[in-house]
Formats: structure tokens, sequence, C-alpha cells
């Protein structure tokens, strides 16, 4: 083979980050024969030996087990098990990514271990397949949007919603919307985009994967944030992406609904002790529909102190849904 001394350590640099780990180490004997019968390329003992220091010297970490018959294998790479296994149960997990494009993903992680390690790669984890998004162009969406915020420039995309037989149906009529994106937010298991509504001239956010088809970057510069606003503080109300007036609550909790406030509302939430089976939380939260049902859910757990107005909407609600039944 011509250049055969050159694709010999290519080849033996492959034969290690695939074949080898700790627990699977190959001899020098090993390499040459696999080099042999799976590359067609004949090589010395001492040539073997020679090219992996090289290796080292490169930089890629190959430890040597000195013997009668020397063994070697990749002792550390880019990734270790447990991050691997970790990033293969969020993908698993994530109702971003669709069951195609999860499969494909998985595949490729695996391929950053040994053969061996892989096979220990097989998650547990259960996920429903049908929490899984059909929409394929949603990483073309991401990255396009991405695009615009680097350059800031606006964007024009269409979004659709399900109808009652489950078909998606482009909202307005297919109307064309106008936005300035300023940022892509992860909340709830699902991707948003934040930025400003040239149609209603306000803050506004979509979900990324209802949006028909791949945005359009368009020439015009995007709109500059409002004087004031912040996407960090934006993001700091619960049940943002639902619309709704900021808003001050009082909550009154039971004690052991601290886990519960903190998952929702992070650590720098304002409590104080009430009394020794309850305390009181003050947060800001976007009161609407969305939130009133998180309080329900937890059967009185968490009452609502303040304000009155919003207290009065809590009510109303419940009644409404009372006489529903």
């Amino acid at each position: 083979m011509e250049n055969e001394g050159k694709f010999r350590l290519l080849y033996i640099c492959k034969i290690l980050y695939e074949l080898t780990d700790e627990n699977n180490p190959l001899s020098t004997v090993q390499i040459m024969d696999i080099l042999k019968n799976k590359y067609g390329i004949s090589s010395h003992r001492i040539t073997v030996g020679n090219d992996i220091e090289i290796l080292r010297e490169f930089g890629i970490d190959i430890y040597k087990i000195e013997s009668t018959q020397n063994k070697y294998f990749i002792s550390s790479r880019a990734f270790e098990l447990p991050e691997l296994k970790l990033m293969i149960d969020a993908i698993e997990s994530s109702r971003l990514i669709t069951k195609s494009k999860t499969k494909k993903l998985i595949d490729k992680i695996s391929e950053l271990s040994s053969i061996n390690q892989a096979k220990t790669l097989k998650r547990n984890t259960h996920t429903d397949d049908r929490l899984k998004p059909k929409n394929e162009k949603i990483y073309y969406i991401i990255d396009t949007i991405n695009e615009a915020i680097n350059t800031n420039h606006q964007i024009s995309f269409k979004y659709f919603k399900h109808d009652v037989n489950m078909q998606k149906q482009l909202r307005h009529g297919g109307e064309t919307y106008t936005f300035s994106p300023y940022s892509l937010v992860w909340s709830d298991d699902y991707y948003y985009m934040v930025g400003y509504s040239h149609k209603y001239e306000s803050i506004g956010c979509f979900r990324i994967d209802r949006i028909a088809g791949t945005p359009q970057i368009l020439p015009n510069i995007s709109e500059p944030m409002p004087k004031g606003f912040s996407v960090s503080e934006h993001l700091k109300a619960a049940f943002r992406m639902f619309g709704g007036e900021y808003t001050r609550v009082e909550l009154l909790c039971e004690n052991d609904m601290m886990d519960a406030l903190i998952d929702k509302f992070g650590e720098n939430i304002h409590t104080s002790n009430h009394c020794t089976n309850t305390f009181k939380a003050r947060v800001e939260v976007c009161v609407n529909p969305i939130f009133f049902r998180w309080v329900f859910g937890f059967g009185g757990k968490i009452k609502i102190l303040s304000p009155q107005s919003v207290k009065e909407k809590y009510a109303d609600m419940v009644k409404k849904a009372y006489e529903n039944i």
C-alpha cells in the first residue's frame, strides 16, 4: 500500500480508540493482526511500538502495560462514561428531540467510547414516544433563530396549532409573523424564543416546535430591547410563557412544600416562618390559569394570601370548574 507507514499510524490510533479501554487492552501482536487482517497493512512489533510512542508524544493518553507482551489502551477520553450516560439520558428524555434524531445522536455519542464501553451505555430510561415531537425541522429552526440573534436581524415565520382532529392548522389564516428574537429559552422541557413582536409592539414568546417551516432571516435590523428590559429578569417570573400580568403574590405553604417552591421559583425567593407547620413566600408571577392550576394541584397545601384581586380570580376559576362537574 502506498504511504503504508502514514496509514499505519492512523489505523493504530483508530484501533486503540475503538477497541481498547482499561478492561480491554490490546497487545502488540493483537494490534499487528488487526492491521493485517482488517486493513491489509503489514507491521513489525518494533514499528508498532514506535508508532504508539509517537501518538503518546502527540498527546493521546495511551497507557502501556509492560510485560513480555506489552499491552495498550486509551486511558482517558474527551468524556467519561458517566458523562456519556448523562447525555444519553437527557437526549432520550427530551421533548425537543424527535425519535429518529434521538437514535442518531445516541449512536454518535456511543462512538465517543470504546466498542466494549458502548455496550454499557444502554440506558433504562423510559420515555413515552407520544411526548417526542415529529417536527424534524426543529434543529434548522433553532439554528436559524440563533443566526438571527447573533447577527441582530428580524425573522419572519408562520405559526401553527392543532385542531380537534390533531391536525396542524396555521394560526390566523397563515399570517406571517415578524419578530425580533432576543434569546432562546429552555423552560419546562420546551424551547421558546423571547423577543419583540412587531404586530403587538411588545415583548412576546413563541414555542419553537410550533413554528411551521424554517423561519426567514430578514434584512431588517432587530428592534432594540426596550429600555430596562432584561431577559434574565423576565425569566424569573414563573408561568411566563403563558401570558398574564406580572404580580407579586404572597403564598401560605405547608412546610413540605418548600421543594415545590424552589423547583418552580428558584432558591432566591423570599420566605418567612408563619407557624409551626407553615411558611409564607413572596413570588413574582404572571397571574394566569396556568399559575392557578399549579396552586390547585397541591390540594390546599399552597394557598394564595394576597393580593385580594388574585384570590378572587382564583376563586372564580375554581367555582367555574366546580360548575362544570
